[in-house]
């Protein structure tokens, strides 16, 4: 019995202890990290849609450079189909030449029109970026991983000029 009331005491003075501690609200940290910074420097180029009277699946598709000369691959498409992962692959050519596939940048979702697991998808590669307006490539939108319809396209580097960049 002993053991126990002095177990309790304990605890007690324990709770006490620090149930009366005040403690001060931290302010958020809201500057920038050193060697961090905003990403201002970008390529666009349109993704129209293949079948205009149809879907009308249209957008754009952003390539960024970071402060780690990687790049960035940012799309935002309008008329996605609801509850639809639509694969993004860029392929060599131009638009409607076929062509093998250099970069798969992952499932556009339906629900957003944005990528689905990330809001971007990264190049590690450090040249990518600088070769951008010289490549023989374009972007495919493919209706979902089991049906290859191409529900929008758009020609990147030599084969279409970017809508926007600085």
């Amino acid at each position: 019995m002993k053991t126990h009331i002095k177990k309790l005491s304990v605890l007690t003075v324990i709770l006490i202890t620090f149930g009366s501690c005040d403690l001060e609200p931290l302010e958020s940290a809201q500057e920038v990290a050193e060697g961090g910074g905003t990403i201002d420097t970008y390529t666009a180029y349109t993704i129209e849609a293949s079948d205009p009277m149809g879907s009308n699946v249209n957008g754009r598709v952003v390539f960024w450079k970071t402060d780690l000369d990687q790049t960035l691959v940012q799309i935002s498409l309008y008329n996605t189909i609801p509850g639809i992962l639509h694969p993004a692959l860029v392929l060599e050519g131009a638009v409607g030449s076929g062509g093998t596939t250099m970069l798969t940048l992952g499932d556009v979702s339906g629900d957003t029109g944005e990528l689905n697991s990330n809001k971007f998808f990264l190049i590690t590669n450090t040249g990518f970026y600088d070769s951008i307006l010289t490549m023989d490539s374009h972007i495919n939108i493919y209706l979902s991983a089991t049906d290859d319809t191409i529900v929008a396209t758009g020609n990147l580097g030599i084969n279409g000029a970017p809508v926007e960049s600085n």
